[in-house]
């Protein structure tokens, strides 16, 4: 990125605007974070980047979120959001992992190989959906499929309304396609998983070596891990693109809305039925089962509702029982240092 830039080509929009109060136009300066490190975080602003070191007091941030610096380049605030993506955190661990912020467009890159997944694509899109950005299906691999017409049918299947491209992304010329999304103060955040070609068409769009690539297994045509941080980067079009590690797990939580809009044509179904709190299953007058006996609807659509439906549900209860659980042991500790300060009074 260069030492400076405008407000603008950093992603500086109205809604951020609109967020200042009058006494901090003169003495505040807006901030993008561009890099997430372990104890520090990169910040762009009209004069440069600058490096922000992490304490406990300060809000949780990631890639793409504007802050506010006083002026001696210290943090103020976080301003509110456009967008968020966010995800349960990996394995066990009950907590939720942000993702990136204020995200306009995201590339979801399936290549067509062998990794093509639908159930993966409808995940990425409640993912979308839910963080108010606006998906892009990107295909992948276009030179290496003999056949791509018919991976191309299957995903408009999903949504007939759905952006979809179809690219080689070593091709200059056929990654222009995804130039419309590109413009000036737009910011786009890659979405795949290992292997999809995600780095590689990052490079393309940068036009220089920003990303590591590797080839794919070939015997399972997954790939390895080669970005292992979220980085905002300048795109000469004048977009900022976000490259986030391959994610192989993506848990949902408290989804519901990402989910319905996802799967709006079950969502509209499942509203004919006899009861309201359908489970679409056994029950009688079930429109959903209808639709699925009549070939309306494919079966594995049906699954992968019913199992991203209940994963958002479960995982929202597991966060919202885990905050629970931390207040009430804050309350008990705060509850104990005062007995014991009473306690030394006397």
């Amino acid at each position: 990125m260069n030492n400076k830039t405008s407000l603008a080509n950093l992603g500086w929009q109205p809604f951020f605007q609109q967020q200042l109060l009058l006494e901090e136009l003169g003495s505040f300066s807006p901030a993008r974070i561009i890099e997430q490190h372990k104890s520090i975080f990169e910040v762009a602003t009209e004069s440069g980047v600058q490096t922000l070191t992490i304490s406990n007091s300060m809000p949780s941030f990631t890639v793409g979120d504007w802050i506010l610096l006083d002026e001696t380049g210290n943090f103020s605030k976080i301003l509110e959001r456009q967008s968020c993506f966010r995800r349960k955190a990996p394995g066990a661990k009950v907590s939720e992992q942000l993702i990136a912020a204020n995200v306009d467009t995201a590339f979801i890159v399936c290549s067509l190989n062998q990794d093509f997944n639908l159930n993966r694509i409808e995940r990425y899109l409640s993912l979308v959906y839910e963080a108010g950005a606006e998906p892009v299906i990107v295909l992948s691999k276009l030179d290496l499929c003999a056949e791509p017409e018919s991976y191309k049918e299957q995903v408009q299947m999903l949504n007939s309304a759905l952006c979809l491209e179809m690219i080689n992304s070593l091709d200059s010329k056929s990654v222009s396609a995804l130039q419309p999304w590109c413009q000036i103060g737009r910011t786009i955040v890659m979405l795949g998983s290992s292997g999809s070609g995600k780095s590689t068409l990052t490079n393309m769009l940068l036009g220089i070596e920003a990303q590591e690539t590797s080839a794919i297994r070939e015997d399972d045509a997954k790939g390895r891990h080669t970005t292992t941080r979220r980085s905002l980067l300048s795109m000469p079009q004048g977009a900022m693109i976000i490259d986030t590690p391959g994610m192989r797990e993506i848990q949902l939580s408290g989804y519901e809305d990402g989910v319905a809009e996802t799967f709006s044509d079950i969502e509209a179904l499942s509203k004919e039925c006899k009861f309201s709190d359908c489970q679409h299953e056994s029950e009688p007058d079930c429109k959903v089962q209808s639709a699925l006996e009549s070939g309306e609807l494919d079966e594995r659509r049906l699954k992968n509702y019913l199992k991203l439906s209940r994963e958002q549900a479960l995982n929202a209860a597991s966060i919202s029982q885990r905050r629970e659980a931390d207040k009430k042991t804050g309350r008990f500790y705060k509850k104990v240092i005062k007995e014991s300060l009473k306690l030394k009074g006397r």
